[in-house]
């Protein structure tokens, strides 16, 4: 009976499904599962593709500035500026730097007096040879009258044979001291020579290499002095001494037309002509020496700056020398795509598509109009594998 009486209000029904819930809950899942399946795809997509993805060897060849002289050239070699009539003046005694009246660039004259050392001691030495000098000239003349009385007095019998060997011998002791005071002046004053550094030659200070209060010594004998006190060339005597291969050397002939271009001003080009083949080979080199002339030059050209040298087959001539420098590649890097050609260039280990446009083919060159600059890097023979950002490796 008590059920019968029981709330029947409290009784519902659950019109939820379990099932509904679950098929929601797993697509879910299925839709995250699936979304970290195709991001992982992607990620090992490109880790392969950066990592495993096989690398192309190339070689490279480099943009550079070339003259209208190039045809025309036989060999070219490379090589530095030499002075060749170059000093490092040093001084001829020792003692402290009083005077330096050059600095690098000085402009100086043969036998202008560059520097001074400390000379007091050596004047008073000099001062002291005069002295004793003059002393010596008065003994001399007492001594030459003592001794002509007593040859008088001996002729006529009143002086002994004693007498005037002794009057001889003061004679001729007085004579021999004169010559040694005099060698002392001499000496003295070479000395007083030595403290004054001269220029050898009409040339131009290159380096200073002491200061006034440093020890200058001929030779430099201890650790806190100095030999050389500037070094100085004949700036009119500049060579470019150049290294040719023994195998080409019979291409070069004395007096042979060149043409001359500095690395530091590389739009100016200087006639020149073989002035010397050293008559040696530097047998770990298996190169000969060349000394290059200059036919005329200005200031741009200094010593030790590096230069290239053109060796011509015919006569260099000033239209030629005037003609501004061309930017050139081996044809052997132009990838041709219609009428539109392109190089690769290397950034990041990876091939770099550029346009560029071309000019006058010159020989196994073209020359560039735009698109590169003198010194970039392009792939030289790439092959069709190669496409802008494929990752290459350069060989050395």
């Amino acid at each position: 009976m008590e059920n019968k009486n029981a709330d029947l209000t409290s009784l519902k029904i659950n019109r939820s499904s379990p099932s509904s819930s679950n098929g929601y809950s797993g697509k879910k899942s299925l839709v995250i599962w699936g979304f970290g399946i195709l991001s992982a795809s992607f990620l090992i997509y490109f880790l392969w593709d950066y990592v495993f993805a096989s690398t192309i060897d190339v070689s490279v060849v480099t943009a550079s500035k070339v003259s209208s002289s190039q045809s025309n050239a036989v060999l070219t070699a490379s090589g530095y500026i030499v002075a060749q009539r170059k000093a490092a003046v040093a001084s001829k005694g020792t003692g402290r730097l009083q005077f330096l009246g050059v600095v690098e660039g000085d402009a100086v004259k043969k036998n202008q007096i560059i520097a001074r050392l400390d000379d007091n001691d050596i004047r008073a030495q000099l001062e002291q040879a005069k002295a004793n000098l003059k002393l010596s000239e008065a003994d001399l003349n007492d001594a030459e009258n003592s001794f002509k009385r007593t040859k008088k007095l001996f002729a006529s019998g009143s002086a002994a044979q004693s007498e005037l060997d002794a009057a001889e011998s003061r004679f001729n002791r007085t004579t021999a001291s004169i010559e040694l005071a005099k060698a002392q002046v001499l000496g003295a004053e070479v000395a007083m020579e030595n403290m004054l550094i001269r220029a050898p030659f009409d040339g131009t200070v290159l380096t200073k290499n002491a200061d006034v209060g440093e020890i200058v010594a001929p030779f430099a004998a201890s650790a806190s002095s100095k030999a050389a006190v500037v070094t100085m060339a004949d700036m009119s005597s500049l060579q470019v001494e150049a290294d040719v291969s023994e195998s080409n050397i019979e291409r070069i002939k004395p007096n042979q037309d060149c043409e001359i271009s500095l690395e530091a001003y590389p739009d100016f080009r200087y006639p020149g002509f073989v002035a010397k083949i050293v008559p040696t080979a530097d047998r770990a080199k298996a190169t000969v020496m060349v000394k290059v002339g200059f036919k005329n030059y200005d200031k741009k050209v200094l010593p030790e700056m590096r230069a290239k040298v053109l060796f011509l087959n015919e006569p260099v001539s000033e239209e030629m020398l005037n003609k501004k420098p061309k930017l050139v590649i081996p044809a052997s890097t132009l990838v041709q795509n219609e009428n539109e050609y392109f190089v690769y260039k290397v950034t990041n280990e990876k091939a770099e598509q550029a346009k560029v446009t071309i000019g006058e083919k010159l020989g196994a060159y073209v020359e560039i109009l735009s698109g590169l600059v003198d010194g970039e890097k392009v792939i030289d023979n790439p092959s069709k594998e190669i496409k802008d950002g494929t990752k290459v490796n350069v060989k050395k």
